[in-house]
């Protein structure tokens, strides 16, 4: 069984580093400003000779509270009317992207994410959709996967109705924890019964997907009352769900600066927490996916990674990662065949280009063959836990023995360790290892040598 996961202290312990979440390779640390609006034209222009499937990726930063842990790229206001001119610089950047695609490209993915998309209000959110539909291929028979994030404290049913009339077939609710100490410690104070009504909504108007995000190792957390979350999540049946390693990096993040450090949990509290979350979801039916993920069996990540077509973007595990991924809105990434590129992150940087009639691309990267290469190898890891050589050697002719020679002790290191199974034909990453692929797929990363291991979270 692919799910099957065997926890290991020891190995943790000593393979626990802190390393890429492997959304991309290489990784946006990588990302520089030789890369701008020029090579997103020529990239967009490759996709549309090829007529490539997309994925649309919308950012909008608004949300009216802010949460300690976060580190995002937000903006916090009480002040509704700040959407507006936002709203009007994205609608130029949707025209002045679409006139360089085929309007026959179809959107075969769709997500908005933020910062809280449901800060904007329901004219807005019609008013966005109509332009999306006006300038690209939307799918309008319910087969596209159209995603949005949900904060339950800024969605009410009128609001669910709404999202799905204008096509949203999938949502991710943000829950983060249910204990009330950990909610007034990052203050995001949110009721089951909030998250509830948004679920119950979801059913009823029959949205195809519930994911629901937690994070383990905030404060006042411990191993029983975040057991108890977990149980209560469980029995809300999400589709998915995520659990993220809370990481605590407050000279990088400000809001982080407001957590208490004398409140977060000891590292074997955590690791506690991380136990007792897959056992609780094993037994509650759900598939490990990998990286923070979980599954129902019949959920199309599950499914996919059974028939090896399980993919990585920007947007974490997905089903459509043969889509060119097209960014819009402040910070937001693009990945256009061989291109990243991101838009600038600070929003009046992004709407000064805009309202001159320039996109905001600010900084990005060129795939070469070597990164092309390690590319699909951390893929194969991070979505299969397997990697065929014959595969990858017919793929980029090469002799993968000889190419990556020089990584062969660490592997055979991993292999001894029980992390993985190492031959001359395939790595298997084993069910001691599977928590810790990050680790095995740190060995091809070849810049990772020269990077500020400080910028990443732990594997665990």
């Amino acid at each position: 069984m692919l799910d099957a996961i065997r926890w290991d202290t020891d190995l943790i312990r000593r393979y626990d580093l802190a390393g890429p979440r492997y959304t991309s390779y290489p990784t946006a640390v990588q990302f520089d400003s030789q890369v701008g609006t020029f090579d997103l034209f020529h990239a967009l222009r490759d996709s549309r000779k090829a007529l490539r499937p997309l994925s649309l990726y919308v950012h909008v930063p608004f949300c009216a509270n802010i949460c300690y842990y976060c580190a995002c790229n937000k903006v916090i206001t009480k002040d509704r009317g700040r959407a507006l001119p936002y709203l009007q610089r994205l609608e130029q950047e949707i025209q002045l992207i679409a006139c360089h695609l085929d309007p026959t490209q179809k959107v075969e993915q769709l997500h908005f994410g933020g910062g809280t998309p449901t800060f904007l209000s329901h004219d807005e959110l019609r008013q966005l959709m109509a332009q999306l539909r006006k300038h690209f291929n939307l799918l309008d028979d319910d087969s596209g996967d159209y995603g949005i994030e949900i904060d339950p404290r800024e969605a009410d049913w009128s609001t669910m109705g709404l999202l799905r009339e204008l096509g949203f077939n999938r949502v991710s609710i943000g829950v983060q924890d249910l204990d009330p100490a950990v909610q007034r410690a990052v203050n995001r104070l949110q009721s089951l019964e909030e998250t509830r009504a948004v679920i119950d909504a979801a059913r009823t108007l029959q949205f195809r997907s519930i994911n629901i995000d937690l994070i383990y190792g905030l404060p006042k957390q411990t191993p029983e009352n975040f057991a108890r979350t977990v149980d209560e999540v469980i029995s809300l049946q999400p589709d998915r769900l995520s659990v993220f390693n809370y990481a605590h990096l407050p000279e990088r993040f400000m809001p982080q600066r407001r957590i208490n450090g004398s409140d977060l949990p000891a590292p074997a509290q955590k690791l506690e927490m991380l136990q007792r979350t897959i056992e609780q979801l094993t037994t509650g039916g759900y598939r490990y996916i990998g990286m923070d993920h979980f599954a129902l069996p019949d959920d199309e990540l599950a499914i996919a990674q059974e028939e090896s077509t399980l993919q990585r973007n920007f947007q974490g595990y997905t089903t459509h990662g043969h889509c060119d991924l097209v960014g819009l809105g402040v910070s937001a990434i693009s990945q256009i065949g061989d291109l990243y590129c991101q838009n600038s992150s600070d929003l009046n940087q992004y709407q000064n280009a805009l309202a001159s009639a320039q996109l905001a691309t600010s900084r990005g990267l060129v795939c070469n063959a070597d990164d092309r290469l390690r590319r699909a190898v951390i893929q194969q890891l991070i979505c299969h836990f397997n990697l065929e050589f014959a595969t990858i050697e017919q793929a980029f002719n090469i002799d993968f023995r000889g190419y990556f020679g020089e990584l062969w002790p660490q592997l055979q290191d991993m292999a001894k360790d029980g992390l993985i199974e190492l031959d001359n034909q395939r790595i298997t990453v084993l069910p001691a290892g599977r928590l810790l692929v990050r680790s095995v797929c740190m060995v091809f990363d070849a810049y990772l040598e020269h990077s500020n291991r400080q910028r990443f979270s732990r594997v665990i």
